[in-house]
């Protein structure tokens, strides 16, 4: 056996299943976890022993042994009932998370509920989930509508019927004024920013220039006026549409008995889940997984949607992709193909290999020192003076964190590039010489042409490996909300890389580590990184089905 080598045939397929194991666990826990995140559960009502209603989902199950204080709290005819059944063994009993919402009003998300303690449980019909616009969920029934303080409607079906019918016309209104506020308004004060800095620079410049200085100031405020006369008939409409909205509302009564009364234009949406359908369920789960993908977040990005970092992810993985691709294959096209092999060429192979092994964290350190205080520095002195002692790139922004990630990822391009090159057959390169062809046509028609699936190997591993990272993108871009995206095609002039930018891994890091409710923020953190491995497999896949294609090609032309 062991001549046969058959104890290394089990220990190496042994090794390789169990990593396939490993694998394929930690990509089903976040395929189940994340993808039932947005599914609406049924809304159970629970009934204690001690007189309480706990009203909400049930998001967890689980059994414990309570201490003496907590039995202590209990009525006395459940410690007996536990008492007659332990048989001096310790208590073990079940209970069940709940997702009860109300922050607000109660102070917690979820309730931890002790099965021993519901003498009565039940699924009421009009049990209402409310995702709310600038504040976490809500759990009640509806008990009211009302239409400028006076109560329209009292019986929850009537109430439901009126808010179904008003609710999207009055978010359409909500989300115009949120467009004029942020867009045209946005606009006017850049507009105003711009001669404002305009002003300050000519009065530092010509500050003996009287004339020059009186014209400045002329100027500017003549913008202001043009800016004022454009900015009043926009906050007008802005405050009609929220006076209109502001007339309806609907109360809603809570475990506790409490009536809360909401403004319907803070209503995201309104969920019956115990009278939904299997296809009304649908339905919302796909408007829930719309909402998550093309919405901006809410309430500290633990809810709402992710589109500023998915775009924010994209984008920057591209450009990274752009930058990195071009050096590592000139690179090694000169290690390979040029350089005379001698021990400084193998000094730089060296190198090359251990700068593969440096932690991220170093690049990023060297992101923002370079990139950011001294050639970020040297253009806002050089090109935007005006702006100054505020910082236009000598801060972080998109284009120092793509070329940051660009050096993180150099090495493997360099590696993969040299190693394609040299796959290609020196007999291909002694053909084109025979035919009369220089070195640069051989490299050119010859031996890039047939290194090019090598090469889109090392563009492959340098998205993976680039997209994911988050440690360098701390320190030179990334933030915890970025207002503006990079690429706005409603602003010129379009494209602005010096604008700080959302990543979806740093957005995990601050739902999981930041959120003041980690409960709350733990059904976020697993759909979010199901939808970065989405990403980095969509961006593999591309590569990887381009890199098939050459193979082909050059096969068939073989």
């Amino acid at each position: 056996m062991v001549a046969q080598g058959e104890p290394m045939v089990w220990l190496t397929g042994g090794s390789l299943v169990l990593g396939l194991v490993m694998i394929v666990g930690l990509l089903g826990l976040i395929f189940w976890q994340g993808g039932r995140t947005f599914w609406p559960k049924p809304i159970t009502q629970l009934e204690l022993a001690t007189g309480d209603t706990v009203f909400g989902q049930v998001t967890q199950t689980d059994t414990y042994r309570p201490s003496a204080e907590t039995m202590a709290a209990w009525p006395q005819d459940v410690r007996d009932r536990l008492a007659s059944t332990a048989d001096d063994r310790p208590v073990e009993i079940g209970r069940r998370l709940l997702r009860t919402g109300n922050f607000e009003e109660s102070g917690t998300n979820f309730d931890w509920v002790d099965t021993t303690l519901v003498t009565n449980e039940s699924q009421p019909a009009w049990a209402v989930v409310v995702e709310r616009q600038s504040t976490g969920r809500l759990y009640g029934v509806p008990v009211h509508y009302t239409v400028d303080g006076v109560v329209l409607e009292s019986e929850p079906a009537r109430i439901w019927e009126r808010f179904s019918k008003v609710h999207a016309d009055v978010r359409a209104r909500f989300h115009t004024a949120r467009s004029i506020e942020k867009e045209d308004l946005g606009r006017i004060n850049r507009m105003q920013e711009s001669a404002r800095l305009d002003l300050r620079w000519i009065e530092g410049r010509d500050s003996a220039d009287p004339a020059a200085v009186a014209k400045a100031r002329e100027d500017y405020a003549r913008v202001v006026a043009e800016a004022k006369a454009e900015y009043d008939p926009l906050a007008a409409r802005i405050d009609e549409l929220r006076r209109v909205n502001s007339r309806y509302t609907m109360g809603f009564r809570l475990s506790d008995g409490s009536v809360v009364d909401l403004p319907i234009d803070d209503i995201v949406r309104a969920v019956q889940p115990n009278q939904l359908s299997f296809g009304e369920k649908l339905g919302v789960y796909a408007s829930r997984w719309s909402e998550f993908l093309f919405d901006e977040p809410r309430k500290a990005n633990s809810q709402g949607g992710v589109w500023p970092a998915l775009f924010g992810t994209v984008v920057m993985t591209l450009i990274m992709t752009l930058l990195v691709v071009p050096f590592g294959v000139l690179a090694a096209l000169y290690l390979h193909e040029y350089a005379k092999q001698g021990p400084l060429t193998s000094l730089v192979r060296i190198a090359v290999n251990n700068l593969a092994g440096v932690p991220s964290i170093v690049f990023g350190v060297f992101g923002l020192g370079f990139f950011c205080y001294i050639v970020g520095a040297g253009v806002d002195d050089l090109l935007f003076s005006k702006s100054l002692p505020q910082p236009t790139y000598g801060k972080g922004g998109i284009l120092w964190a793509s070329l940051t990630l660009a050096l993180l990822t150099l090495p493997v391009v360099i590696v993969a590039t040299e190693e394609a090159l040299s796959a290609v057959p020196n007999s291909m390169r002694e053909g084109s010489y025979a035919c009369g062809a220089t070195k640069w046509q051989t490299i050119w028609r010859i031996v890039l042409p047939r290194a090019q699936p090598g090469i889109m190997t090392g563009t492959i591993l340098a998205i993976a490996r680039g997209a994911g990272e988050v440690a360098p993108l701390m320190l030179v871009g990334a933030v915890k909300v970025a207002p503006d995206l990079p690429v706005d095609l409603g602003t010129f002039p379009y494209v602005f890389p010096d604008r700080s930018f959302m990543h979806l891994g740093f957005h995990i890091y601050d739902v999981g580590f930041q959120s003041q409710d980690s409960e709350a923020a733990k059904p976020m953190v697993y759909t979010t990184t199901l939808l970065l491995i989405g990403i980095v497999v969509s961006l593999n896949l591309m590569a990887i089905w381009i890199r098939a294609r050459l193979r082909r090609r050059f096969r068939a032309a073989h």
